[in-house]
């Protein structure tokens, strides 16, 4: 059957019009679909009834738009030569919209693309209206870059010229203020925003400058620019955040804001003097997501009471210890947010102050001119404080004054970096902190790391049998005994699978903890022989899961794909 003859029989048009326009198309060489279209009959039904005629289905941009993350699975000149585009992702098949599926050469080259991502693919009849829509999404990202690099070209020659001509020129900043190289920072800055990117590289490399994001703790390739624009983005960067801009020898670090779709964004930045030039790290610091509450950190109910109960101490010290990113400002803010900030003093001394939180005193540190850790932790002291949080403890000395803290009636919180919490107490001491100090000052010790988290309507399920019921076993074997016992195993896991809403098959991250909490029998071990092995069998008395521990209830639970265990 004909695409022609569907029309007829939905009454779209009747017999003696389509003789007409057949005629009219055989005479002239004339469209049909065109010459259809141009009386009235709208695109999307004579596509659809193409799609019932050849047996290839139909998908219309109105109904189902395609996410933007899928766009980069089809390079954009591919999809305007060849006339198809990406649609999706759905249980790992990658849908792609074709104008022409009868076209030869246009299937052989999207074998050839597809074959490379390793995934199947599907084909969709789409119409040359829903083609273009697609074609537009493509100027995102890459596209306002390459329209900016066109307009930065033009600049540089003009400058090249000035300087021939003999013109002075201060400097870079007049150039870098008045470049397109701005337009291309704005850029950059609007599309990790958008991307819920939490971090911003640019790396200068031999011969190009890669971008990149980190989004969800992995990073992706997002641009390459020409070597060329290097200096002006960093320069850009630097008047931004009032670095040196002739100091490229040593690394630089700022901090500066700025609003994107209305948000209020601080970005704190890195530089860092490498072979090929300056590297660019920009930390986005986002205030209008706040500060999580600790049911939304990832915390177990167990963990929770622990951690609460800690809270109702009125001196002692909490630590929180895990690699950098692992979120462990964040649970110091959601633990702050606990607190009762009206009828205590509560006062923070960090590097940098990341969210601001009503009814506490935030101090940031600035070690360039001698107000480090340690002497704010001093001049805190000095201010009333009921609640102390000190961003990180890095040396004896601070290390000691929060300890001197903790002893004198402050609760005291900070962070530590070790690789696990029954770490934490060896660090102290070969910080040179006397165990008989800690000992009656330690309250909670707390290590996390970050897994990613798996998309509701993005999963599928996997049964629990033959090798992963294996691995789940092994993984269960070292567990407290009393925990072991209450434990089901469950009939079936998941693990993320791409979709529209989820193309890497996983979004957001939870966190993943394990608590050591103060005892009377883990006094005695600090003060006797405050070794790892020795403060882990007291942690397996109080009960206490591992972080890979708690990532497995996790996976039992359908949050947490069995993946993510290999990187804890």
């Amino acid at each position: 059957m004909k695409f022609t003859d569907i029309l007829i029989k939905k009454n779209i048009i009747n017999p003696e019009d389509l003789s007409n326009f057949e005629s009219v198309s055989a005479e002239k060489g004339a469209s049909l679909e065109k010459l259809l279209m141009a009386h009235g009959v709208p695109g999307s039904e004579i596509t659809r009834a193409k799609a019932e005629a050849s047996g290839v289905p139909f998908w219309s941009i109105a109904e189902k738009k395609p996410p933007f993350d899928v766009l980069k699975q089809i390079p954009e000149e591919a999809a305007k030569h060849y006339k198809f585009v990406p649609l999706g992702m759905e249980d790992g098949v990658l849908q792609v919209g074709m104008v022409n599926p009868e076209n030869i050469e246009a299937r052989e080259a999207l074998q050839f693309i597809v074959s490379k991502l390793n995934i199947p693919f599907k084909i969709f009849l789409i119409s040359e209206e829903d083609l273009n829509l697609v074609l537009n999404e493509y100027k995102g990202l890459s596209g306002e870059v390459t329209k900016v690099l066109g307009e930065l070209e033009s600049a540089l020659m003009e400058t090249e010229a000035e300087e021939s001509a003999g013109e002075i020129i201060k400097g870079e900043t007049r150039f870098v203020e008045e470049a397109p190289v701005t337009k291309m920072v704005a850029v950059i800055l609007r599309h990790a925003v958008a991307g819920a990117a939490s971090d911003i590289h640019i790396e200068p490399l031999a011969r190009r400058l890669k971008v990149r994001f980190r989004v969800d703790g992995i990073l992706y390739t997002s641009l390459m620019l020409p070597l060329s624009v290097h200096d002006a983005i960093v320069s850009r960067i630097k008047i931004l955040t009032n670095m040196k801009l002739d100091e490229k020898r040593k690394p630089q670090d700022g901090r500066f804001a700025t609003r994107i779709e209305g948000r209020e964004i601080d970005f704190r930045v890195s530089t860092f003097p490498t072979f090929f030039g300056e590297k660019v790290v920009m930390r986005i610091l986002d205030q209008e997501k706040g500060v999580k509450s600790l049911e939304k950190i990832g915390f177990s109910k167990n963990n929770l009471s622990i951690i609460r109960e800690g809270l109702k101490r009125p001196y002692g010290l909490i630590l929180l210890t895990g690699p950098t990113g692992s979120g462990k400002t964040t649970t110091l803010y959601a633990m702050l947010e606990e607190l009762d900030r009206e009828k205590n003093n509560v006062i923070s001394l960090e590097d940098p102050v990341e969210y601001n939180i009503e009814g506490i005193n935030q101090s940031q540190v600035r070690p360039e001119i001698g107000y480090d850790f340690a002497s704010g932790l001093r001049s805190i002291l000095r201010q009333d404080p009921d609640m102390i949080m000190v961003g990180e403890i890095r040396d004896k000395e601070t290390a000691a004054l929060a300890i001197q803290a903790a002893l004198t009636g402050h609760l005291v919180f900070s962070t530590l970096h070790t690789n696990s919490a029954v770490g934490v107490i060896p660090r102290l001491v070969d910080m040179g902190v006397d165990p008989f100090l800690i000992a009656p000052t330690m309250v909670l010790a707390i290590g996390q790391r970050l897994v990613r988290t798996l998309c509701p309507d993005s999963r599928k399920g996997i049964p629990v049998e033959g090798p992963v019921r294996e691995r789940i076993e092994r993984e269960l074997a070292d567990f407290p005994p009393e925990i072991k016992k209450a434990i089901k195993i469950p009939d079936q896991i998941y693990q993320g699978i791409p979709s529209p809403s989820c193309p890497q098959g996983a979004k957001g991250r939870a966190g993943v903890f394990e608590i050591l909490a103060k005892t009377p029998q883990l006094e005695s071990i600090i003060l006797s022989n405050p070794v790892e092995p020795e403060i882990f069998k007291e942690a397996r008395r109080q009960r206490m899961l591992t972080m890979r521990e708690d990532a497995l209830l996790k996976v039992f639970a359908g949050t947490v794909g069995l993946e993510e265990l290999n990187k804890l």
